[in-house]
């Protein structure tokens, strides 16, 4: 029998719909078929949310170590002893700290090698910050816990790969955050995931402007023309297949993201929106350039509905399909790199510009 990947999910936010997404997850029988799935987090605060979804084929066990998890069952990690206080819709230090040390002792388990892949589920940012959390999001915390010199915020679908350049920077910010270096680096840590991850063999990356229209060559801002277009043509002479920079509003309204897979916005809503109008509830939050596999859905804790079994869980399904496929890529990627005669993942063609 081959060996089943074990997959930590981190419990997210329980005061909001990511326990939820993930009970309905795993409730689905062919989720399990080929998954070993750890809940970090709280067996009492993942009863309470299985009495709202009222999913009796949802069935768990609780274990202390990920060593000891069931091979064949959903399994649930409880992180903490405390007693749990959930108040649906709203932030709290209590739902906070759970989240926090649930991705600790997730991170943990991952840098020992006791489990293959990480799934996040939402968190709140006000609630994280109650319970010392010090970072903008899960990108960031990652980034610094796995001493990754680079990743690239990255979001998947079926249709498209958009990377951001800056993840959550305040937009009077950005400018001051980005530079030819930084856009070099991104650029080889996305086309280095789309090979080694996605099984890429010769991956296209348009990269977009940071202005409207690109900068209409100077007209309307300089950034393209200062470290856009330079830090392009260095990527290129290093081997990336990079073209741009692109105006954004033409590049998604004409289409011609359909005509290339993988895109590097220059900040987050300029990536984000139009990622979230085509796929929506079906996209995948992915961090490249992290030594191990991390997804989460592409939506936030949702208060507005908390509670109330609404919650859609198609995106926090597909981060977990992702998470299992991707490790998977990776690992025969690096095999075969080690030994040309094993079979490298299939390689995928694309639409060149």
């Amino acid at each position: 029998m081959a060996k089943k990947i074990k997959i930590g999910i981190t419990i997210g936010d329980i005061n909001g719909i990511g326990p939820e997404v993930i009970i309905k997850s795993l409730a689905h029988p062919k989720t399990i078929e080929h998954i070993t799935p750890i809940i970090y987090g709280s067996s009492k605060a993942i009863a309470y949310h299985k009495n709202i979804v009222k999913d009796t084929s949802f069935q768990f066990v609780s274990i202390r170590h990920a060593d000891n998890a069931a091979y064949n069952k959903i399994n649930v990690y409880n992180v903490s002893d405390d007693p749990v206080n959930i108040t649906l819709g709203k932030p709290s230090a209590e739902a906070g700290k759970l989240a926090h040390l649930s991705l600790q002792k997730a991170v943990e388990d991952c840098k020992a090698g006791r489990i293959d892949a990480l799934v996040t589920a939402p968190i709140n940012k006000e609630g994280m910050q109650m319970s010392d959390f010090k970072y903008p999001g899960h990108t960031e915390y990652l980034t610094e816990a796995f001493d990754a010199p680079e990743t690239v915020m990255t979001m998947v679908s079926d249709n498209v790969v958009v990377g951001l350049a800056t993840n959550h920077v305040p937009v009077k910010d950005i400018h001051t955050v980005l530079n030819k270096n930084k856009v070099i680096r991104k650029l080889k840590v996305l086309t280095k995931s789309l090979k080694q991850d996605f099984g890429y063999e010769k991956p296209t990356i348009a990269v977009l402007g940071l202005n409207p229209h690109a900068g209409d060559n100077g007209v309307i801002g300089q950034e393209e023309k200062e470290y856009i277009k330079p830090a392009i043509i260095e990527a290129k002479n290093n081997g990336v297949m990079a073209i741009g920079p692109l105006a954004a509003d033409g590049f998604f309204g004409s289409g011609d993201f359909r005509k290339i897979k993988a895109i590097l916005a220059m900040y987050h809503d300029q990536g984000l929106i139009p990622f979230k109008l085509m796929s929506f509830g079906n996209g995948v939050n992915f961090t490249a350039g992290l030594p191990i596999i991390r997804t989460s859905p592409d939506h936030g804790t949702a208060y507005n509905i908390a509670g109330e079994n609404m919650a859609n869980p198609s995106s926090m399904r597909q981060a977990i399909y992702l998470a299992k496929d991707l490790f998977k890529n990776r690992k025969a990627f690096l095999e075969s790199s080690r030994d040309p005669m094993k079979k490298a993942p299939k390689q995928k063609e694309e639409i060149q510009e």
